[in-house]
């Protein structure tokens, strides 16, 4: 019974050493913690007394600059083309308005609009009934005339006869064939025919119908010459010439083609202080259609090395016109402002006469509030 009182006594005895034990070490660090910290402040407090007693500061480490994150474009001197930018219309150089040659009934029409025709092919056909009786006529008359006029020169080749009589049968004979060869045009000219390789775009004439000259019967349109035509103003009068360079686009096709001015009229509509120029395509597509609305630019001056940025990016500061570049400073970059003296400006870009050289890099994005010399990234 000693025994087994003896064990758990002394087990209790040795938990509670352990644990006043850890509890003493714990409050000595607390202790010791504070009493240090006071020791700094002391210090502090003396080290800052001696400072302004000797006049002199302890050095601080730098904080770390800031870097404001930027793009970059770098810049290169390339042709920059100052132009002038209009709507226009497409045209059929070759767009004919087919009438008779001659007054009749027609008899066929041979064609339908959106024909696809040769030139010289027969459109429609005029009445010519009195005219093949006619020459049936003079071709039996002429076979007659024919046969005394070659019996009339076998003799006189003999020396037999008259010279009166074989030269009357020359004429006679001649004469008939004239008369025939007018005849055949006549009959030719009782076909309305068309003048060019097309397509027929419009049937204006019906079968029993009367023809007559100058009447339009069709009209025939060829697609594969074709211009837009277009009215500049009059402040390019001077600027705009034939053979300048231009470019066509149409959006609704998704189409651009490069072409050159054919025409420049000399007369200034009173109405809209415009004059008219013509731009040829010489690019073949089937997608293209008279009367399609289109954009023309016409390049009128090309600075061959110019140096050109957006002019979004160009602030004006202090009644200056000013970019950023990012410059290198050691192992960074830094902003770099740049006053520069813009010349022409054209669609979104500006054309820089001085300030900016080829290999600056540009800064295009993040530019606003940047400070001169202020540190960059990109």
């Amino acid at each position: 019974m000693k025994t087994n009182l003896y064990f758990p006594l002394l087990s209790v005895v040795v938990i509670a050493g352990f644990l006043a034990g850890c509890s003493a070490t714990t409050a000595d660090k607390k202790t010791q913690l504070e009493t240090l910290k006071e020791q700094r402040a002391k210090l502090d407090d003396e080290i800052k007394k001696l400072e302004l007693e000797t006049g002199t500061t302890t050095p601080t480490a730098p904080a770390p600059a800031k870097m404001a994150e930027v793009n970059v474009a770098e810049l290169k001197a390339a042709p920059f083309d100052f132009y002038f930018q209009t709507q226009g219309s497409v045209e059929a150089v070759d767009n004919i308005l087919v009438s008779a040659r001659t007054m009749g009934i027609i008899t066929r029409v041979l064609v339908v609009e959106g024909s696809v025709v040769k030139k010289g092919e027969t459109l429609a056909q005029i009445d010519n009934t009195i005219t093949l009786k006619s020459i049936d006529e003079v071709k039996s008359s002429l076979e007659m005339a024919t046969t005394v006029y070659e019996r009339q020169k076998n003799l006189w080749d003999q020396k037999i006869g008259t010279e009166v009589a074989y030269l009357q049968t020359k004429t006679n004979k001649e004469g008939l064939e004239k008369k025939l060869a007018t005849l055949n045009e006549q009959l030719d000219m009782c076909k309305i025919k068309s003048p060019i390789d097309g397509s027929v775009d419009e049937v204006d004439i019906k079968i029993g119908q009367n023809a007559a000259p100058g009447a339009p019967a069709f009209r025939v349109v060829s697609s594969d010459k074709l211009k837009l035509k277009a009215n500049v103003s009059e402040a390019y009068v001077t600027s705009i010439k034939k053979g300048n360079n231009a470019n066509l686009s149409f959006p609704d096709i998704n189409e651009n083609i490069d072409a050159k001015v054919t025409f420049v009229g000399r007369t200034i509509n009173q109405l809209s202080r415009t004059f008219p120029v013509e731009v040829a395509i010489s690019s073949k597509t089937d997608n293209l259609r008279p009367n399609m609305t289109g954009n023309v630019k016409i390049v009128f001056k090309t600075v061959p090395n110019a140096i050109t940025v957006p002019i979004n990016i160009v602030q004006e500061i202090n009644g200056e016109k000013v970019v950023y570049i990012a410059e290198k400073a050691g192992e960074t970059f830094v902003a770099k402002r740049r006053v520069v003296i813009i010349g022409g400006i054209y669609g979104n870009m500006a054309e820089v006469k001085s300030g900016l050289a080829g290999g600056d890099k540009l800064i295009t994005v993040g530019f606003q509030g940047l400070e001169d010399g202020e540190p960059v990234i990109f």
